[in-house]
């Protein structure tokens, strides 16, 4: 299994590292057939707060609908996963583009699960897969972005932290990031499974001891 994992100018690095963190433990230590790779508009793409990250692929920008030996094509991943971002860094130019619209409409159709993690929903708004659909976005500032997610036509869930429609999740804020990844994680493999690499990743263990 393969995950396309995006990254948007201006991505915020916690939710795209959850991503990253937890596939990578998957595969690694809990031996599960399961690997991603990432891709954005440019070789080198800023996070928030101007961290580089270089990507495996960069999305091709001359039509979503057609695939070539150099386009990123949905057929060739079981899932996608879309961290949130700042507007000030440009994430929305863009989460708003046409290949971003036309690369999450072809996961949707294909029925694979789409996972995004706080304004990664807006995304997933604009491409029109949540209308009708149960969703949540960032919650703070006056539940601004929930308004605009609403304005997409989503049904907004505003007290949940994580809202799972179908093949697509939804989040809250970047507190969520490791959750959604594991939701996403047991969506492609099992309870079992995700159970397992949690454990491997100390999530079970509580601190035995508080220092203040």
């Amino acid at each position: 299994m393969k995950v396309l994992l995006l990254a948007l100018s201006g991505f915020e690095m916690l939710e795209f590292s959850a991503f990253a963190d937890v596939l990578g433990w998957a595969k690694l230590e809990g031996g599960l057939d399961i690997e991603y790779e990432t891709a954005g508009f440019s070789r080198e793409v800023r996070s928030t707060f101007g961290v580089p990250v270089t990507v495996d692929r960069v999305l091709w920008r001359r039509g979503a609908g057609v695939c070539s030996p150099v386009s990123v094509c949905a057929q060739d991943y079981d899932a996608l996963a879309i961290p949130g971002g700042f507007e000030e860094y440009g994430y929305y130019e863009d989460a708003y583009r046409q290949d971003t619209v036309g690369l999450i409409r072809a996961f949707h159709k294909a029925g694979k699960p789409i996972a995004s993690i706080c304004v990664g929903a807006l995304a997933l708004g604009n491409s029109g897969i949540l209308e009708g659909r149960k969703a949540t976005t960032y919650a703070l500032s006056g539940g601004h972005r929930q308004k605009q997610l609403a304005d997409f036509g989503a049904e907004v869930l505003a007290d949940e932290r994580i809202v799972v429609d179908g093949n697509i999740i939804t989040s809250c804020g970047p507190s969520t990031a490791a959750n959604v990844a594991f939701r996403l994680l047991e969506m492609l493999t099992s309870q079992e499974d995700t159970q397992r690499v949690k454990t491997l990743m100390g999530f079970d263990i509580q601190d035995s001891r508080e220092f203040r």
